[in-house]
């Protein structure tokens, strides 16, 4: 059935932002950890979705299109969690334990405020999801009230 399809593509997305908000909250909680277990400080992580279906909009168009009864699923899921290369932020704390001959301790590349905005977009992206696995609901509900 359509709707039960609809579930599912819904269902992936709230599974997948919901990985992606776990990972921002690791980053924001590591944000000034400057000694992990391979030696340096603390890499951002960032979460990379894949298409479930790998097509094109228009192609998934087409072919829905030239077969109205095409049983074509989509969705996403997360396809890797990925390291941030950019630089270590160097900081002047002669007293902290990791600091260089210098004084310079390297901090991690995570911006608070990036991680804020994202986990506000993820948090919108579940929301939304949310509201359509409700809306599919409500549909499913109204179409057996129908049969009655």
């Amino acid at each position: 059935m359509a709707f039960l399809d609809s579930l599912n593509i819904a269902g992936s997305g709230l599974t997948a932002t919901r990985l992606r908000m776990d990972v921002i909250s690791e980053n924001i909680a590591n944000a000034s950890t400057t000694r992990t277990e391979s030696g340096g400080p603390y890499r951002r992580q960032m979460v990379v979705y894949q298409s479930v279906k790998n097509q094109s909009f228009q192609q998934l168009l087409n072919s829905n299109v030239i077969n109205a009864k095409s049983t074509s699923k989509g969705g996403v899921k997360v396809q890797e969690i990925v390291e941030d290369q950019s630089d270590f932020t160097p900081v002047y704390n002669p007293s902290h334990p990791d600091a260089d001959e210098n004084g310079y301790v390297m901090m991690p590349n995570v911006n608070p405020i990036q991680e804020m905005i994202d986990m506000m977009a993820a948090t919108r992206a579940y929301d939304l999801n949310l509201s359509a696995v409700n809306a599919i609901k409500s549909m499913a509900s109204k179409a057996l009230e129908i049969g009655r």
